[in-house]
């Protein structure tokens, strides 16, 4: 039976997340249709991260395991023709190496959180960027957001209803830049918790609008306690950008 990869790309708005739920739109449930459609195989996607409801994707990997050896481009073209319609896209597919698995042989997994920083809100971009009026400090962001990097306790940045079994994670690397317009932050991992990256997100823009210094950001790390935490930033921002693997 061969696995094969997918590379994808979506906008996470009309979507309740990626896992598949009863009765609600998911990335999952689109793809799974999608392939029944295509081959009538009733499969699992596996994903190399569930992301929440209104987090858009550029480069989510996932894999399906189907019974018939296709050639990878009528994998991706016939997915793509039946999420024609959908904002989903397959953009690459390909056989996938023996024991390969989208989630568990993932080593890195990187986020783009994008804030546009003007007095207008969006106008073309909404729902994709979060709108914050107020002038932000990028360099101290980024001066502060180095607190950050490392192995950590992040119990602050992680939704109470987090199912991970340890708050412990190393955080590889976390850049805040300003390009125009837009903040933009970046965020690499092995993995992460359960709205970190927002959570993480939101405490950051605290410092760049002056209402914490990077002290503060550090305490509310340190002090290993959700109600440290400050605003969680929104969905909208919110990109899976890439996900690597060992020698791949």
């Amino acid at each position: 039976m061969p696995r094969f990869r997918l590379t994808l790309e979506y906008d996470g708005g009309p979507y309740n997340g990626f896992q598949a739920q009863a009765g609600q739109p998911t990335v999952q449930g689109s793809l799974e249709r999608a392939v029944s459609a295509f081959c009538g195989e009733t499969v699992r996607v596996h994903a190399a991260g569930r992301t929440d409801t209104g987090v858009h994707a550029t480069g989510q990997a996932a894999h399906i395991d189907l019974e018939k050896d296709w050639p990878a481009e009528t994998v991706r073209n016939a997915l793509n023709a039946h999420l024609r319609g959908e904002p989903i896209v397959v953009l690459e597919a390909s056989v996938a190496p023996e024991g390969w698995h989208a989630r568990f042989s993932a080593t890195e997994r990187r986020y783009r959180y994008r804030i546009l920083n003007r007095t207008s809100p969006p106008g073309l971009e909404r729902g994709h960027v979060w709108h914050v009026k107020n002038p932000l400090d990028a360099e101290a962001m980024h001066a502060a957001a180095r607190a950050l990097v490392g192995n950590h306790d992040f119990t602050t940045f992680r939704d109470v209803a987090c199912q991970a079994k340890s708050p412990v994670k190393t955080l590889d690397v976390a850049t805040v830049a300003r390009v125009g317009d837009e903040v933009v932050l970046i965020f690499e991992a092995r993995s992460f918790l359960h709205r970190q990256v927002r959570s993480m997100t939101g405490s950051i823009a605290e410092v760049g609008l002056g209402r914490w210094t990077a002290d503060d950001l550090r305490a509310a790390l340190e002090a290993k306690d959700r109600r440290a935490c400050g605003q969680v930033a929104p969905a909208d921002g919110l990109y899976l950008t890439g996900v690597s693997y060992e020698n791949q």
